[in-house]
């Protein structure tokens, strides 16, 4: 007599969402990327002033559009796309906007638990759990958490993972 096989849980997006903080967050990112390329091409631009070339101030004003269309539409859209959820069993994320990535790691291959905390992060009072796995695919990272979610999530993972069985290779 041969044990019956186990029951798969139906595929379902997981059901916690990131602080709503990650939407500032991910502006700010955006703006500051945005400052990072439209400000040296402004710059050169002035310096240039009436020997700038006209393909010189277009990129500029494209890449600033571009930017400030990115930074109105695309956080809230993460917001709403980005979960996270953590079981007996698994560590489940859903994230991406372009691309959506689903990614379940099972507990007992859970090697090792990190918080990460940036400084624009710090500023919002937001962490990153990054967990790792014995997984060729590499770490599933939730981003965009409340501290303290962050660190109850990082002692919860922890205290799981010690009382699941197995090497987490």
């Amino acid at each position: 007599m041969s044990a019956a096989a186990p029951i798969a849980l139906p595929l379902r997006p997981p059901a916690h969402q990131v602080s709503p903080r990650a939407v500032l967050w991910w502006r700010l990112r955006a703006l500051l990327t945005v400052l990072a390329v439209a400000l040296p091409q402004a710059v050169v631009a002035v310096v240039l002033t009436t020997n700038a070339p006209a393909w010189l101030m277009t990129t500029t004003v494209l890449t600033v559009l571009v930017g400030l269309a990115y930074l109105v539409a695309v956080p809230p859209l993460l917001f709403r796309i980005h979960r996270w959820e953590v079981t007996d069993e698994a560590v489940y994320t859903l994230s991406g906007w372009l691309v959506r990535e689903w990614r379940i790691a099972p507990i007992s291959r859970v090697q090792t638990v990190d918080t990460e905390h940036g400084p624009l992060q710090q500023l919002l009072k937001l962490a990153s759990v990054t967990v790792t796995t014995a997984s060729a695919r590499g770490p599933v990272t939730i981003r965009g958490l409340e501290e303290g979610a962050a660190a109850e999530l990082a002692r919860l993972l922890t205290e799981t993972t010690q009382a699941t069985p197995g090497d987490a290779t």
